[in-house]
């Protein structure tokens, strides 16, 4: 019960009948003791269950509850490293294994998602954090969030298992229950994911990832790595470059200060290694060839214009401006027409870039910032990411085609029909030589986003 205490001081009641899973994740990311980096309430900065409208808007909550997988993307945009299984894809004893870790442990917190009914409680779907376990008795504390029905209560861990081992109907067909370990994350969360996620056409380009792609690669007499980029990316939906943002942070511009503070500082810094270290990698290398290859009419279509910091700026600057006011599904606003671009002083002498942009929601403004990491310029890359510094770069069309890729499963390329092709770029595209840093980030993307569409495909090779 190491981490009891920790999750009792923040003890708090769901405010919506179906907002359990928000309601439990706001505790316990409050436990964890992570900043939401947005304001709650007058100066307070704290998670509440309203805030958390990022991976679902709060109406459909509202209306249907939520899913297992969908609290996962929500604990992670907001910055808690996540383990999620579904009881169908688990054991009871592997439960018992991550139980035991949580409850030792004040800084890993469990969350389950269980049935009421096999606990002959009233009520059908539910989420709470798990307070304590007592391993002589098998037994496991709820700290149940919907404290005006159940106080605090003891229940046999095989019980719980056999509540969470039911199909979630409300949510999604063929869904487990199941239960997710929590703890803080030790860098920044993955900003591709965080962005991707609130985006409404990911689902499209997962479907094109996971599935169109190998189709692609199976049906097509492919010769050699520039061809192969071809056929991926001038058959892609429209708006796949929009996750070149995967490295821009989102901030209130507060008390007209232009400093950044130490942890944003500290971001940048993991940002600008992760950035730099893509550039090392030989897939970049072949994608830089490629965009500089092919003829303006294909390179328009798939840049569309994203390497302008301004029109990148224009699009995150307004997209954070409705997560940051509470407003993600709102259409009633103007989004910055330009964007001022400016250096922004750290206290060890060091700039870094900002943008600075005005949104009009409805009878407000708000006023955001980027705060936008560099990479050196090497000599080798043969194309202009189109920043104005000939020293530094900002994230280009090909740093977020390579992260893309990159996050890929490997059985990806097994489509291919040339052997030889499929030996070198399956060697291209391996993280194994990865360091890491970035190792980390491609699983992230691959866990959280992916995966849940891969299991419903088989990669149809032929």
């Amino acid at each position: 019960m190491e981490g009891f205490f920790k999750l009792i001081s923040y003890y708090q009641i769901q405010s919506e009948p179906a907002y359990c899973g928000l309601a439990t994740l706001a505790m316990v990311l409050n436990a964890l003791a992570i900043d939401p980096e947005r304001k709650w309430k007058g100066p307070w900065r704290w998670f509440d269950d309203s805030m958390l409208d990022c991976c679902l808007p709060l109406e459909k909550v509202k209306d249907s509850g939520i899913s297992l997988s969908k609290v996962a993307c929500l604990a992670n945009c907001n910055g808690a490293d996540v383990e999620a299984f579904h009881a169908n894809e688990s054991t009871i004893d592997n439960f018992r294994n991550y139980l035991l870790t949580s409850t030792s442990s004040e800084n890993f917190h469990m969350i389950v998602s269980y049935h009421r009914a096999y606990l002959k409680q009233t009520g059908s779907g539910h989420f709470s954090p798990i307070g304590g376990y007592n391993a002589a008795k098998d037994m496991v504390l709820i700290l149940d969030v919907a404290r005006f029905k159940y106080p605090p209560h003891w229940v046999p861990l095989t019980l719980l298992w056999d509540a969470m081992n039911t199909v979630d109907e409300s949510t999604g067909p063929g869904l487990y229950r199941g239960f997710m370990l929590l703890s803080r994350l030790q860098r920044a969360p993955s900003i591709l994911y965080t962005l991707s996620c609130r985006y409404d056409g990911w689902d499209t380009t997962t479907e094109y990832l996971a599935k169109k792609i190998p189709l692609l690669l199976s049906s097509e007499e492919i010769s050699n790595i520039q061809v192969l980029l071809s056929v991926i990316f001038t058959s892609a939906p429209v708006k796949l470059i929009n996750f070149i943002s995967w490295v821009a942070e989102v901030r209130k511009q507060e008390d007209g200060s232009e400093f950044i503070s130490e942890e944003e500082w500290g971001r940048l810094v993991i940002k600008e290694e992760i950035l730099s270290q893509v550039r090392d990698t030989e897939l970049f290398k072949h994608i830089t060839r490629w965009l500089s290859s092919v003829s303006s009419c294909i390179q328009n279509a798939v840049m569309d214009g994203y390497d302008s910091l301004d029109k990148i700026a224009s699009e995150v600057c307004c997209q954070g401006a409705h997560i940051l006011c509470g407003e993600v599904n709102s259409s009633n606003s103007t989004c910055p027409v330009t964007a001022q671009l400016r250096s922004s002083d750290y206290d060890n002498g060091e700039s870094v870039s900002v943008v600075s942009g005005k949104v009009f929601m409805k009878d407000s403004e708000s006023n955001v910032e980027i705060l936008v990491p560099c990479c050196q310029s090497q000599s080798n890359v043969l194309y202009d990411s189109g920043s104005n510094n000939s020293n530094n770069e900002h994230p280009s069309v090909a740093d977020g085609l390579t992260v893309l890729l990159l996050a890929l499963p490997p059985d990806t390329w097994d489509c291919l029909k040339d052997a030889r092709l499929r030996k070198e770029f399956s060697g291209i595209v391996s993280t194994s030589n990865l360091s890491e840093l970035l190792q980390q980030e491609v699983r992230t993307i691959w866990q959280d986003r992916y995966t849940a569409f891969a299991k419903a495909v088989a990669f149809p090779c032929g």
